[in-house]
This record gives C-alpha cells, sequence and structure tokens, in this order.
C-alpha cells in the first residue's frame, strides 16, 4: 500500500477477523459476485491488511479457533 495514500482504520471484533482472514483465504476472488473490479482489489486489500496486523494474528488461526470465532459471530448476529 501506497503510504502516501490515504488511509482508514478499522477496527473489528478479533472474532470477526478471523472469520473474514479465513473466508477471504479459502475464496476464489476470481468467482465472487462483483460489479466493479476495484470491489475484489478491495476483498485482496483486506486480506493483505488482515496479514500484517502484528497486533492480533489471524494467520496463525488452527481450526479450533476459527470454528469459535465462527460460532461467536453467528451467536452475535441479530437476524
Amino acid at each position: 500500500m501506497d503510504p502516501d495514500l490515504p488511509t482508514v482504520n478499522v477496527t473489528l471484533w478479533r472474532a470477526d477477523a478471523v472469520v473474514l482472514f479465513d473466508w477471504l483465504t479459502s475464496t476464489d476472488l476470481d468467482t465472487v459476485p462483483i460489479t466493479h473490479p476495484a470491489q475484489k482489489q478491495a476483498l485482496a486489500d483486506l486480506l493483505g491488511s488482515l496479514e500484517a496486523e502484528a497486533d492480533v494474528d489471524v494467520t496463525a488461526s488452527t481450526e479450533e479457533e476459527i470454528a469459535a470465532a465462527q460460532e461467536e459471530v453467528a451467536r452475535d448476529m441479530g437476524w
């Protein structure tokens, strides 16, 4: 990412980050429905940000941690 570009910080619940990282790494972004190529790039950028996040290492999540995160997020859905 170009450090000269404006950025936005997004705070995620760790469980959300684990679920998103797992989904992004297991999904073929070429098959995700998009209406503009920038959407695919934004998902790839999100994956890169999650990989680079040193404070919350979601890349080392075990299958058990992923399953627990999925349960936590699903329980908090409210719809």
